[in-house]
C-alpha cells in the first residue's frame, strides 16, 4: 500500500515526528550542505556568523568551492611541459637537482619544479686565437676553432659555474702550451697536423678533471701568421721551402723517369752486342766454311782459283762507286768518266732549261772494261 494513499498517513516522508507536514527540503539548505562538503574535503570549517542569514553562507560556500576547483584544474594543467627531440630536461625540486627527463611530453609540480633543457645532440663551435710566443722567441698569430658536443647534461649544468666559458678558458690554455713548445716553422709549414692532435690532447687532459660533461668532436687549425712587420719575409722563406720542396719532387720524378730508359738502353745494347758476337762468329765459320771449300780447288789450280778471288773482289768493289774506268783495248791510258757530276750537270742543265734533252749514246763503253779485257785474256790462257 502505498504512503500517499488514505490511511497510510504515517509513512509520509514529509511529515515529521509530531505529525506535521513540513514540504519538500529547501534548495538552498541542500546547496548549503553540498558547500560545507566540499570545504570540508579541503580543510576548510564550516562556523558561521550570528548575523549572516541560511542564504548568504550556501552562497558563500558555493563560489568559494568553485575557485578551489578551478584552480585546482589550472594548476593541474600549468605542470604539462614538452622537451623536444635533441634536448634533456634537468628537474630541480626546490633548488635541488631531482633527475633528468627526456624528451617528450612531461609533467612538474608548478612552483616547486623547474626545468633546465639541455641541447645534447648539436655541435658549437668555439674560437680562439692571438699572438703567442714559440719556442724559438718568435712571435705568431694563431686561430684554431673547435666542435664539442654535450654527452652529460647534469655535469654540464652542474659541474662548473659554466661549461663553455670553462671550455674556451682551457683551450687558450692549451693552445698556448702547445704553440709554446713548437717552433715558428713547424707552425708555419709542416708541423700544422702535429700542432692539431697534440692541442686536441693537451685540451682533453685539461678538462677531464672537471667533469664538463663535453666531448670534443673536432679540432681545426684555420690559420697560422707572422707579425704584419716581418709577413714579407717570412712569405719568402716559406715560398723558398716550397720550392725546394717542389724540386725535390721534380728530381725524384726524373730519376724514375730516366732510369726505366737507361735500363732499357743498357739492356738493348747488350742484346746488340750480342747479336753481333753472333752474326761475326757465324760470318767468321762462314768464311771458314767457304775457304775450306775453296782450298782444295786452290791446291789444284792456284793460278786460276787466286785469279777468280780477284775478279770476284774487284767486281764487289766497283759495284759501289759512281765512277767508271773504261781501258781501251790497244791503248795506254785508262779513261775516267765522273758519272756521279755528269748525273749532276745534268740534272742542272734540264731545271734550267725545263726540256727534255736526249742523252748521248756512246758504243763500245763497258762498265768494266779492265775486268772484261782481263777475263778474255783469262778465257784465252784456259783454251
Amino acid at each position: 500500500m502505498a504512503w500517499n494513499e488514505p490511511g497510510n498517513n504515517d509513512k509520509d516522508p514529509w511529515k515529521n515526528k509530531g505529525g506535521k507536514n513540513q514540504g519538500p527540503p529547501d534548495l538552498d539548505e541542500l546547496l548549503n550542505d553540498l558547500g560545507k562538503k566540499v570545504t570540508g574535503i579541503f580543510g576548510g570549517k564550516g562556523k558561521s556568523t550570528g548575523g549572516s542569514s541560511p542564504s548568504g553562507k550556501s552562497f558563500s560556500s558555493i563560489g568559494i568551492s568553485l575557485i578551489l576547483v578551478i584552480a585546482i584544474v589550472v594548476y593541474a594543467f600549468s605542470g604539462f611541459y614538452t622537451i623536444k627531440e635533441a634536448e634533456k630536461g634537468i628537474v630541480l625540486r626546490f633548488g635541488q637537482y631531482s633527475g633528468t627527463v627526456d624528451p617528450g611530453i612531461n609533467w612538474k609540480w608548478t612552483f616547486i619544479d623547474r626545468i633546465i633543457p639541455v641541447d645534447m645532440q648539436s655541435t658549437r663551435d668555439l674560437p680562439a686565437s692571438g699572438f703567442m710566443l714559440t719556442q724559438d722567441e718568435n712571435v705568431v698569430r694563431v686561430d684554431m676553432q673547435i666542435q664539442y658536443r654535450v654527452m652529460n647534461a647534469r655535469n654540464y649544468v652542474f659541474s662548473v659555474t659554466n661549461a663553455d666559458d670553462s671550455l674556451s678558458q682551457s683551450l687558450d690554455s692549451a693552445l698556448r702550451y702547445v704553440v709554446g713548445h713548437s717552433t715558428m716553422d713547424d707552425i708555419l709549414t709542416s708541423g700544422r697536423e702535429q700542432i692539431r692532435q697534440s692541442v686536441w690532447k693537451e685540451l682533453e687532459k685539461i678538462i677531464e678533471p672537471y667533469n664538463l660533461g663535453l666531448i670534443i668532436v673536432d679540432v681545426n687549425f684555420k690559420d697560422a701568421r707572422p707579425p704584419n712587420e716581418v709577413k714579407d719575409a717570412f712569405d719568402d722563406a716559406i715560398s723558398a721551402q716550397e720550392d725546394e720542396v717542389r724540386f725535390l719532387r721534380e728530381a725524384e720524378a726524373y730519376a724514375r723517369g730516366i732510369e726505366p730508359r737507361a735500363r732499357g738502353r743498357v739492356k738493348r745494347m747488350e742484346q746488340e752486342a750480342l747479336a753481333y758476337k753472333e752474326r761475326i762468329v757465324l760470318e767468321a765459320e762462314g768464311e771458314v766454311a767457304r775457304f775450306a771449300k775453296i782450298l782444295p780447288e786452290y791446291q789444284a789450280a792456284p793460278e786460276v782459283t787466286r785469279q777468280r778471288l780477284y775478279l770476284a773482289t774487284m767486281e764487289k768493289v766497283y759495284s759501289n762507286t759512281s765512277k767508271v774506268m773504261v781501258d781501251v783495248e790497244g791503248g795506254n791510258n785508262m779513261m775516267y768518266l765522273p758519272l756521279d757530276k755528269i748525273m749532276q750537270q745534268s740534272t742542272t742543265n734540264r731545271a734550267a732549261s725545263q726540256t727534255i734533252q736526249p742523252a748521248p749514246q756512246t758504243s763500245n763503253v763497258n762498265t768494266s772494261p779492265s775486268i772484261s779485257g782481263r777475263s778474255d785474256r783469262f778465257n784465252s790462257g784456259r783454251n
